[in-house]
C-alpha cells in the first residue's frame, strides 16, 4: 500500500472503507517536527497493534501553540511527508485543534497509541475509545531520544 495524506473531510471514509476490508485501524498523533530515531521506534510499535497506521499530524499553527513561537521547525508540508516515508506510516491526516479528538472521533480507531510518558488520564480520545471497546496502548519511549533535547543540542 503507498503511504498517502488525507483530508481530513475524507478520513472517515477511509477508516469506513478500511473496517469493511477488515483491516484493523490503529491511531497515533502529534507534531513530529525533528523526526529521530525514538519516533521512527514509536511509529514502528504503533503499526504492530493493528493492519493499518493513521498518523495524527499536528498543523503549523497547532504546533506553535503546543510547542511555542519557534515551533515547528519544519512546516506541516515537510513533516507529513517524512511521516510518509517511512514503511510503518500508512496515512498522514493533518489536523488543526490542540487536540486530536475531533480525528479520533471520525475515525473511531480500533487501538489508540501513544507515548508511556502519558498518563492515560491524560491522553486525548482515551475515553472515547474505551466507550467503544477500542483498546487505548502506551508505549514505552526511546531513552534519551526527544526533539526538545535534540533542538536543545543544536542551539
Amino acid at each position: 500500500m503507498k503511504s498517502t495524506l488525507i483530508g481530513i473531510t475524507k478520513v472517515a471514509a477511509l477508516a469506513k472503507r478500511l473496517r469493511r476490508r477488515g483491516q484493523k485501524i490503529v491511531f497515533t498523533n502529534g507534531v513530529f517536527d525533528i523526526l529521530h530515531r525514538g519516533h521512527i521506534e514509536y511509529l514502528t510499535r504503533a503499526k504492530t497493534f493493528g493492519d493499518v497506521l493513521i498518523v495524527g499530524l499536528n498543523s503549523d499553527a497547532s504546533a506553535r501553540r503546543l510547542k511555542g513561537k519557534s515551533r515547528p521547525i519544519q512546516g506541516q508540508h515537510d513533516r507529513a511527508i517524512i511521516l510518509l516515508a517511512l514503511k510503518a506510516v500508512d496515512y498522514v491526516v493533518l489536523f488543526s485543534e490542540d487536540t486530536p479528538d475531533r480525528v479520533i472521533g471520525l475515525i473511531k480507531p480500533d487501538v489508540l497509541v501513544k507515548g508511556a510518558d502519558y498518563r492515560m488520564s491524560e491522553i486525548a480520545g482515551a475515553g472515547f475509545v474505551k466507550s467503544y471497546g477500542g483498546a487505548v496502548r502506551r508505549v514505552r519511549l526511546t531513552p534519551g531520544r526527544s526533539t526538545s533535547k535534540l533542538i536543545r543540542r543544536l542551539g
